[in-house]
């Protein structure tokens, strides 16, 4: 069950006051960090209230389906971005329906991502999602392999690499996560060095470890849960 519209409100400022006190600890500007609200497994009531609250500009869903399901159901124009993992036969269909894909982890999602670009003509933003904790059980690129994907999708001629993205693993360790955000932005910065690309975004942190991302430079957080609350198991 949703939370109240004011409840959302009321949780949104105490997320934000969350961003705002880590940078402060970080020595940056809360405007540095955008906050991405993650509406996965919640109805299009969930997006509305993004759109409503006037302060948020976007939304991530996990799945391309639901997507296609809700996003006909919002009326108000805010920015869909594809957080979840991204199947080849699906990509099409994710140009169509999202502004940016931030799991894009493969030679062959690649080269589909920017042959549907050049049909619809337009391009297409995306992410490189680096598996940066090295978890077996996360989706992403390994951090040797990087280099080489960044130059695979450079190549294509309707895609944009904004930056990168990334997923801590599960862990009781605080350190795990730390240690992973900053896998991820030594990364960029050498993949910036050696391209000449800025990559500006890096996104990284959820609702349970936004802090730890911020100290390492994270300028997008993805949070759904400290807004609604615990996701229902079934999806939309």
């Amino acid at each position: 069950m949703l939370p109240t519209f004011e409840e959302f409100c009321e949780n949104v400022t105490a997320v934000q006051a969350r961003i705002a006190e880590a940078c402060a600890r970080a020595g940056r500007a809360a405007s540095e960090v955008g906050l991405l609200v993650v509406t996965k497994t919640h109805p299009a009531a969930a997006v509305d209230y993004v759109a409503r609250h006037g302060g948020l500009s976007g939304v991530g869903e996990n799945r391309v389906q639901e997507a296609a399901e809700k996003k006909p159901l919002v009326e108000a124009r805010l920015r869909w971005e594809l957080i979840g993992h991204l199947q080849s036969n699906k990509a099409r269909l994710a140009t169509e329906l999202f502004d940016r894909i931030q799991s894009v982890d493969s030679e062959k999602l690649i080269l589909v991502l920017g042959k549907a670009a050049v049909a619809q003509g337009r391009t297409q933003s995306i992410l490189l999602q680096v598996n940066a904790g090295n978890d077996p059980a996360k989706f992403g690129v390994d951090l040797a392999d990087a280099p080489r994907l960044l130059t695979l999708a450079c190549a294509q001629s309707h895609l944009q690499v904004d930056g990168l993205m990334t997923v801590a693993p599960l862990s009781d360790d605080p350190d795990v996560a730390r240690r992973t955000f900053a896998n991820l932005r030594l990364l960029r910065d050498q993949l910036s060095r050696e391209s000449g690309l800025p990559l500006k975004e890096l996104s990284m942190g959820m609702s349970g470890d936004l802090a730890p991302a911020i100290a390492e430079g994270s300028t997008q957080v993805r949070v759904g849960t400290a807004l609604f609350g615990t996701r229902p198991q079934q999806t939309f």
